[in-house]
C-alpha cells in the first residue's frame, strides 16, 4: 500500500496506484537480481536515517514525481524496513530551474541508498519526456503569435515509439509536457499505414474493410501523396497522417482537407526546428517519435 498522498497524486494522474509499484518492484529487482545492494549493507545497517532531496540540475519540466516518491515505500515493504517519509514539494508539470527541490526523503539508509538509482532513473526519464514535449509546445506557440497553447491550432502528439513497458508512464509524460496522446495500442484506434494500403491492393478497399470490421473504432488514414488526402477526404475519413510531406505540400494537402471538416496530423523525422514552418501549414496535429524513443534525461539529483 502507497501512502495516502502519493496515491492520490497517481489517482490525479489516472495512473494506477497497483501497477506503478508493481513496475517500480520489477525495476528494483534488476538492480537487486544478482543480491542485495552489498556496497550499502556492507558499510551500513537501518538503524541509520538519512535525510535527501531531490534536486533539479537542469531547467525543465517535471513528470514522474509521484512515481519516484513511491520508490523508498515500494522498497521498505519488499525488505521490511521501516516506513519512510517522503514529501512532494513540486508536482508534475511545473517548469524547474537548477536547485529547485523537487522531493524531500527521509528513510533507513540501506532504504535511501538503494532506492536512490531506480528512483533518479524513473524521475529523469520521465521529466525528460515532458521537458521535450513543453519544448514543442513552446516552439508552436511562439509560431503561432500567442503567448501561450491557447488559440493554437496545432498541438504535439507522441507515437507508440515508446520504451517497451514504459508506453502508460511515457504517454503521461507527455500529458505533463503539454502534449496530447495518439493511440494507446493497435486496439483503441485503427491506423492504416503504406504497408496496410500496398497489401489492402489500394486505400479505398483498406479504408472500407476497417469500417467493416470496427465501425466504431477512430479511424485515421496515412497519405503519402495529394492524391491520396484526395482520396481519404472523399471517403470522409475524419483524420489524415501526412507523412514525410515538406511545409509546401503539407499546406496543399490541409486545403484539401480542413473543408471537409478533416483533420491533419504532420508526422515523419519532424524535430523542434521543423515546428514554425509545420505550424504555418495548418495541420491540426504534429507528431513526434523522439519525444519518447529519444528525449534526454532531465538532469536530477539525490542530494543526502
Amino acid at each position: 500500500m502507497l501512502p495516502p498522498e502519493i496515491a492520490s497524486a497517481l489517482a490525479a494522474a489516472k495512473l494506477d496506484s497497483r501497477q506503478v509499484a508493481d513496475f517500480i518492484e520489477a525495476t528494483l529487482d534488476e538492480d537487486l537480481a544478482y543480491g542485495p545492494d552489498v556496497t550499502t549493507d556492507a558499510i551500513f545497517d537501518d538503524t541509520l536515517t538519512l535525510q535527501a532531496r531531490m534536486v533539479a540540475r537542469a531547467s525543465g519540466c517535471l513528470a514522474g514525481v509521484p512515481v519516484a516518491a513511491a520508490v523508498p515505500f515500494v522498497l521498505a515493504q519488499k525488505t521490511g524496513a521501516s516506513t519512510p517519509q517522503v514529501a512532494m514539494r513540486r508536482q508534475d508539470g511545473e517548469r524547474v530551474e537548477p536547485g529547485d527541490v523537487i522531493l524531500e526523503i527521509t528513510a533507513g539508509a540501506r532504504t535511501m541508498l538503494t532506492a536512490e538509482r531506480t528512483l533518479l532513473n524513473l524521475a529523469s526519464q520521465l521529466s525528460g519526456v515532458a521537458t521535450a514535449v513543453a519544448a514543442y509546445v513552446d516552439a508552436i506557440a511562439a509560431a503561432s503569435g500567442e503567448s501561450g497553447t491557447t488559440g493554437t491550432k496545432a498541438r504535439v502528439r507522441d507515437t507508440r515509439k515508446t520504451i517497451p513497458g514504459m508506453r502508460v508512464l511515457q504517454k503521461y509524460a507527455v500529458r505533463c509536457g503539454g502534449g496530447e496522446n495518439h493511440r494507446m495500442g493497435l486496439g483503441d484506434a485503427a491506423l492504416i499505414k503504406d504497408n496496410h494500403i500496398a497489401a489492402a491492393g489500394s486505400l479505398t478497399a483498406a479504408v472500407l474493410a476497417v469500417r467493416a470490421y470496427a465501425p466504431q473504432i477512430p479511424l485515421e488514414v496515412e497519405c503519402d501523396t495529394l492524391e491520396q488526402v484526395r482520396e481519404a477526404t472523399n471517403l470522409g475519413v475524419g483524420l489524415i497522417l501526412l507523412d514525410n510531406m515538406n511545409p509546401e505540400t503539407m499546406t496543399k494537402a490541409v486545403a484539401i482537407a480542413a473543408p471537409h471538416g478533416v483533420k491533419t496530423e504532420a508526422s515523419g523525422g519532424l524535430t523542434l526546428r521543423d515546428a514554425a514552418a509545420t505550424t504555418a501549414s495548418g495541420v491540426d496535429y504534429i507528431s513526434v517519435g523522439a519525444l519518447t524513443h529519444s528525449a534526454p534525461i532531465l538532469d536530477l539529483a539525490l542530494d543526502m
